[in-house]
């Protein structure tokens, strides 16, 4: 459709970065689990992440990045693949059975094409949908890979949270999730970093970076940080920014009116809340905020040590990096705490790509991108070819020139589906009712104008459905 077309148009004017750099360059693709788009290089100045800001400042800041789904397996999925696909958590996973059974009847992933095309390709974390990428008993069965073919290496350091189920819901030094409601759901603990689990994933991903600086082929190193993804646990020093920090008012907390994608925020209410409840409890609210904002404040701080090794090894000259969330998460917008809404809150992300000789490094482009898209960006930078196959179109264009248009993004739940123009939001649900919200508007999500736009809702529709057909 047009998406796919649209990688035909891209301007040659973006290869000259990578023409400069000589020998194919390396990929360090940084995903964080959880992290909305309230980041200092976003505009947001009572959060503390001078390293992502810093990286910004060099890049390409995509403004108004949106992810296919507001869940972690579906949204790496399509991030994974270059391609719509399944809303549920095992996505991949049964991607990976289908290839099982016919090896070449998909299009290759995204790690297994640059395999193919000579990289040396490493995941260190969550980069899948499970912290290492292996699914069964304790997420640690290497008879069950996420993504067969793809890695040459996939690693998910535990320590003493003992698995990878352990650690992607671990609290301070081993503490591990078993019943969620006996689990609190925000902590913080006087540690150093690897008192949490991302500490170890970065260590690990630092040796693996050292490791591959030896060898003579490229790489692409995929680093998964877990934070700030429930429980909110990071250390004390990331906390104390934020221990007094009265921190603005929520925009429209109050419930939609149906039909919705709202929901009860079921994963935050299972965890232990010391009978608080943050949609009754303002203060309670502020606090868990400032826990979230402390987690990402120390996911930043891992970001900062990987950035440190790319340049204390030489390779930042070489090396294209793109740092991207999987989803957001709303902190009380439309009464959720929570993801898995079809909202602007779940569904915006950050997207920050870097790339040696970049034109106007540090401009922000406000095209409308989507997940699926940095698969082919990444292939063209690289100076491949994409696969037959991909949704997503190259943003090479917007790298080139931060004024380039974008198109619209699709998003998917359980039972609706969303598209995203420049100015609108249109949700359909399984059920026919329809969501048209304009974003032009102060009221933005909060009033549906389904009934005063008939003719748009019909143009936004059939984008949609052509899209997802």
């Amino acid at each position: 459709m047009r998406k796919r077309l649209a990688t035909l148009f891209t301007p040659a004017l973006s290869l000259a970065t990578v023409a400069c750099m000589g020998a194919a360059p390396n990929i360090l693709l940084i995903c964080v689990d959880d992290l909305r788009p309230e980041l200092g290089c976003y505009g947001v100045d009572y959060i503390q992440t001078p390293r992502i800001d810093e990286l910004a400042s060099s890049s390409r800041l995509f403004r108004r990045h949106y992810v296919q789904a507001p869940t972690c397996g579906a949204s790496r999925y399509a991030l994974l693949t270059g391609n719509y696909g399944p809303y549920d958590n095992d996505a991949i996973l049964k991607r990976a059975e289908q290839l099982r059974q016919a090896p070449d009847s998909l299009t290759p992933s995204m790690p297994a094409w640059f395999r193919s095309n000579g990289y040396t390709t490493v995941a260190v974390g969550k980069v899948s949908h499970y912290p290492g990428g292996l699914a069964g008993d304790d997420w640690a069965d290497p008879e069950k890979p996420e993504l067969p073919y793809g890695w040459d290496r996939s690693l998910m350091p535990v320590g003493s949270w003992q698995h990878p189920r352990g650690a992607m819901h671990g609290l301070a030094n081993g503490e591990i999730r078993e019943n969620a409601s006996e689990m609190d759901v925000y902590q913080s603990f006087d540690g150093d970093d690897r008192s949490y689990p991302d500490g170890l994933i970065t260590d690990a991903a630092l040796e693996e970076m050292r490791r591959l600086a030896r060898e003579e082929k490229p790489f692409l190193l995929a680093v998964g940080l877990i934070r700030p993804h429930l429980p909110f646990g990071a250390p004390t020093a990331y906390m104390e920014p934020y221990r007094e920090l009265e921190l603005p008012p929520v925009p429209h907390p109050e419930k939609p009116q149906p039909p919705s994608t709202w929901h009860g925020s079921g994963e935050f209410m299972k965890y232990n809340r010391w009978g608080k409840d943050p949609r009754k409890d303002p203060d309670f609210a502020q606090e868990t905020r400032r826990h979230y904002a402390a987690c990402v404040t120390y996911a930043d701080a891992q970001v900062g040590r990987i950035l440190d090794q790319l340049e204390l090894l030489g390779l930042e000259e070489d090396t294209i990096v793109a740092l991207w969330g999987d989803h957001g998460w709303h902190l009380g917008e439309h009464e959720v705490w929570g993801k898995h809404t079809l909202f602007e809150e779940s569904l915006r992300a950050p997207l920050i790509i870097s790339v040696p000789n970049l034109q106007q490094p540090g401009a922000a482009t406000d095209a409308i991108v989507e997940t699926i898209d940095l698969y082919p960006t990444l292939c063209e930078l690289s100076g491949l070819p994409s696969p037959p196959g991909l949704d997503g179109a190259s943003l090479a264009s917007q790298l080139a020139d931060p004024e380039a248009p974008g198109s619209y993004a699709i998003s998917y739940g359980k039972k609706a589906a969303t598209i995203r123009s420049a100015t609108h939001r249109l949700t359909i649900h399984e059920d026919g009712a329809v969501e048209l919200y304009d974003h032009d508007t102060p009221e933005a999500e909060t009033r549906n104008r389904a009934a005063e736009s008939p003719s748009l809702v019909s143009q936004l529709r059939k984008l949609l459905e052509e899209e997802l057909d």
